[in-house]
């Protein structure tokens, strides 16, 4: 713990000296620093996705690893993240995993359990909590569930009637001699399996109740290897079209989990309007993906186009907070830019947009919530299209990278790999080094209750306070073409307290008055 202290203000210090981020004073680095590590164990934390198949290869085929992942734990621990989710790790057919062979093993492309035990233990040692992806609407049709149901119900005569007492499993799936939609044929034999999402997953029957142990098992034993919870696929297809279906499921499912483990955290992916995002948390779920913010037609996106004021952006957030909360009054929101089934965030912008790309990013972070980054969206990948090329390897240099999903159309980056962008002050990767940094710092971003000032706030330049215990803090975002001049005098401010810029104009506090150029953002304490 001290070394990890000692590290962090080592890197407040570098980072006041690059001109993007500002603290008042060594005291009050001291104090940021101590504020970061009494965050790391919340469940409000700063999530990494990490897309194995392309992040860090450590074998040499190519293809990335969970020893790869551990080489990059340093890496990732720096930048001020304190957990990660990992999609699919377990055995698959396919590169992208979520078509699930055997849930208690790991994909031999990815390791072994032992390298996982492995994982586990390095990120426990620097406070990094792991969630892993829970695929529960479907298997693939390669899981030994669906091969033995597959197998009796072809072992059958047309005159025979199946019998879930001489094979169980064939209640574990939807097995139809009726075409219906969403339904894929059988082989050759007259029966069709729902596959909503392709014929290679066929839907699990969630209402069996065996079906159900099999869940609460997998769940155990991953929790007992020491996961901190699970990110849920596809939360709004467990019963197609049935809302009430997918509360009551998340509701046994969120309180089966619960049971295992007390602080067991669960996040739901509901690509779905606010209304239904709402509905779910009826269930309890801890989090779900806030949709509505994210991606190129989200508000953080609209926000940083203009389309939308600045002041909309944080009005928009406070409705959504009493919305959901009236719901649930213990959801943790869960903000994110991009995911990796939508086109990266550098992409959005043409020609010389850096300041874009850093300030969307700073919007994310700056939500309550457990905000989750895509891993590359820290130095400004690029990738569109087919979901490959939204799955590119991760650039650590010109050389050292996997290969990338074989079906992955080639394309270059927009911005300089990490290597090049590390010995720059002004980069992507260090203006988002900074803003996690920041958001670490200060408990009421991520835990705040955010009220907006209005009488200071406007289109292009938002005043606003998040609160969280007796610690208060106002953030100033000027999106405004051109300096902008602030006065703060009818506030009750303490210090400036950290600053971000996207260029190398500074932020000024003086007399109350606060000078911000555009695309700046200034914490200041109450």
């Amino acid at each position: 713990m001290m070394k990890k202290r000692f590290l962090s203000i080592v890197l407040l210090i570098s980072l006041c000296l690059s001109g993007c981020f500002q603290t008042k004073n060594i005291s009050q680095m001291e104090k940021i620093n101590s504020k970061q590590m009494a965050n790391i164990t919340s469940p409000f934390t700063t999530t990494y996705e990490v897309f194995l198949y392309s992040f860090y290869d450590s074998d040499g085929d190519g293809i990335g690893d969970i020893n790869g992942l551990i080489e990059k734990l340093p890496y990732i621990e720096d930048l001020g993240f304190t957990s990660v989710w990992m999609m699919p790790i377990h055995p698959s057919p396919t590169y992208h995993k979520y078509d699930v062979k055997d849930y208690y093993e790991i994909d031999p492309q990815y390791g072994t359990i032992d390298d996982f035990k492995n994982l586990i233990a390095k990120c426990n040692e620097d406070n990094i909590n792991v969630i892993i992806d829970l695929v529960l609407n479907h298997t693939s049709i390669e899981h030994p569930w669906f091969q033995e149901a597959k197998a009796y119900l072809e072992s059958l005569e047309d005159w025979q009637t199946p019998s879930v007492d001489e094979c169980k499993y064939i209640d574990y799936y939807h097995f139809s001699k009726q075409l219906q939609t969403g339904y894929a044929r059988l082989g050759n034999c007259p029966y069709f399996y729902e596959a909503r999402f392709w014929e290679g997953m066929p839907d699990l029957n969630l209402d069996n109740p065996s079906v159900k142990e099999e869940i609460r098992s997998i769940m155990e034993y991953w929790l007992n290897l020491g996961v901190a919870g699970f990110r849920l696929d596809a939360v709004t297809s467990y019963y197609t079209g049935n809302s009430e279906g997918n509360v009551a499921f998340l509701r046994w499912l969120t309180e089966t989990g619960k049971a295992i483990k007390e602080d067991c955290y669960f996040v739901g992916e509901a690509w779905t309007n606010q209304n239904e995002i709402a509905k779910l948390y009826e269930s309890g779920i801890d989090s779900l993906f806030d949709f509505p913010f994210g991606n190129v037609d989200g508000i953080i996106h609209e926000t940083t186009l203009k389309n939308i004021g600045v002041d909309a952006y944080v009005e928009k957030q406070i409705a959504e907070e009493d919305y959901y909360s009236s719901k649930n009054p213990n959801y943790i929101n869960a903000p994110f830019y991009t995911n990796h089934d939508m086109a990266r965030s550098a992409g959005y912008y043409a020609g010389d947009s850096d300041a874009k790309v850093k300030i969307s990013g700073a919007l994310n972070l700056l939500m309550s919530g457990n905000v989750f980054i895509y891993y590359g969206e820290e130095i400004g990948m690029k990738g569109a299209g087919k979901d490959e090329n939204k799955r590119a390897p991760m650039q650590w240099s010109n050389e050292e990278n996997c290969l990338g999903p074989k079906d992955m159309d080639s394309f270059e980056m927009k911005y300089p790999p990490l290597d090049e962008q590390e010995k720059d002050s002004y980069s992507i990767y260090n203006y988002y080094k900074q803003a996690i940094h920041l958001r670490n710092a200060f408990p009421s971003i991520a835990h705040g209750k955010t009220n907006i000032i209005k009488e200071l706030s406007n289109q292009d330049c938002v005043v606003y306070q998040k609160t969280y215990g007796d610690e208060t803090v106002y953030i100033i975002i000027n999106l405004k073409d051109e300096i902008n001049s602030i006065d703060l005098s009818s506030l009750e401010i303490k210090e400036l307290s950290g600053v971000l810029q996207t260029t190398e104009d500074k932020i000024e506090w003086k007399n109350k008055q606060l000078s911000i150029p555009s695309y700046g953002i200034a914490i200041l304490e109450k």
